[in-house]
Parts: C-alpha cells; sequence; structure tokens
C-alpha cells in the first residue's frame, strides 16, 4: 500500500508546480518517493517470481524520475504530477513489452502494460506474429477474464491498411495499430489499501500470456 501523505504531496505538486515550491516541499518528496519505492520493490519481488525473466531488476531500472523534460514541451512545468515503474526484461529502457504502474491522484493511477510507440522493425515482427497467429492472439485477448479486466486494446491506428496487409485481412484492426496496451485503473483509495501490490501483481498476472505473445515476437 501506500501512503496518503505520498498522495497529498502529489496533489500539492499539481497546485504548485515550480521549482521553488518544490525545494520548499524536498523533505516530503525524499518520503514519497521512498514511499512509492518500497511499493515498486515489492512488485518486483513479486514478478520476479511469476515470470523469471524479470530476476535481477533493481529500481533503478524500473522507477521514473520525477523532473520533466521540457526541452520540447509547450507545457513547462518542471514537475511530473505522478509516481511511475515499468517493468520488463532489461530495463525500463528495454524494446520489449512489459508492465507498468502509473499512481497519480484524482482518480488517475492505473496497471498496465504492453508496447508502447515500438519502433518499426518491433512493429513490422509483431504484425506478422499476429498476422501468423491470429487465432492464439484472438483466443488470449477475448478471454473473459482478460476483457473483464482491461476491456479492449488500447493504441493508435493506421488510417489504412499498413503495408504488406490487405484490408480484409482477419486480423487488420489489430495489424493497423501503432501501439499494443491495455490498463486497469485504481482508486485513490485502492492505492492506499493493504491489497494494492497484490490486486497489481493480480493483473499483471492477467496480462502476462499478452505481454509474452508480444515478446515471442521480439525475438
Amino acid at each position: 500500500m501506500l501512503q496518503p501523505s505520498t498522495l497529498k504531496f502529489l496533489k500539492s505538486l499539481r497546485l504548485n508546480n515550480n521549482k521553488v515550491w518544490f525545494d520548499e516541499h524536498k523533505t516530503e518528496y525524499q518520503a514519497a518517493k521512498a514511499d512509492f519505492e518500497s511499493m515498486v520493490q515489492q512488485l518486483i519481488d513479486g514478478l520476479s517470481k511469476q515470470e523469471p525473466s524479470m530476476q535481477g531488476l533493481q529500481l533503478k531500472d524500473c522507477v521514473f524520475r520525477i523532473y520533466k523534460d521540457v526541452r520540447f514541451s509547450k507545457d513547462k512545468t518542471p514537475y511530473k504530477v505522478n509516481l511511475a515503474a515499468s517493468f520488463q526484461a532489461g530495463g525500463k529502457k528495454s524494446t520489449l513489452a512489459g508492465y507498468y504502474f502509473h499512481m497519480e491522484p484524482g482518480g488517475n493511477s492505473f496497471a498496465g502494460g504492453g508496447l508502447w510507440m515500438p519502433g518499426a522493425p518491433e512493429l513490422k515482427k509483431l504484425r506478422q506474429e499476429i498476422d501468423y497467429n491470429f487465432q492464439e492472439f484472438e483466443q488470449l485477448i477475448s478471454h473473459k477474464e482478460f476483457i473483464k479486466q482491461f476491456g479492449k486494446i488500447e493504441g493508435e491506428a493506421l488510417k489504412t491498411a499498413p503495408q504488406g496487409y490487405q484490408p480484409d485481412n482477419p486480423a487488420i484492426a489489430y495489424l493497423k495499430l501503432k501501439s499494443f496496451v491495455v490498463s486497469h485503473p485504481f482508486t485513490d483509495e485502492a492505492c492506499t489499501q493493504p491489497a494494492l501490490v497484490r490486486e497489481i501483481l493480480k493483473t499483471f498476472a492477467i496480462m502476462q500470456p499478452f505481454i509474452q505473445f508480444i515478446n515471442r515476437a521480439m525475438d
């Protein structure tokens, strides 16, 4: 579980997103960071048991910095108003599909995973895997538990069929996608309950066949 003080800090940061305020509340930030990292470590430990490829992951491989890169952004506020971590073999800079947890007050928290905006070589491999094994892919994303937890795959899509595929391909709706992600929301209240880590790991376990299908294509 996360401490209510961690959510309180992020709520205050949203209203005071500037360096002066942040520096004055650095102690509160450090406490929130430590709280979040403690939970992330529990997720790493749990995932390592569910998926051997996650063994050896460290906090630095997973946790994202709160400091924004504003060089190419219209929004010049210096800090993110969320705490987030991703989990994939090779760490957060890996091109493999993985799991993700995003904690942001106001009902914006979620656990998710998949492959977000992959490069052209990875996207080509995944499209080929879906085309060759569409029945298997369709079965795992239409599983009752998968639909209940995530609904459907999300991601920006091409307007026309990608090169090399016909518009009448049975898998065309998925072949058009440029990202392949799923997510499950968590309320602010759920984020401060003792069952939080267990519920996130349950969510990750339900998406595991989806993640493994994607990463099989990357091999």
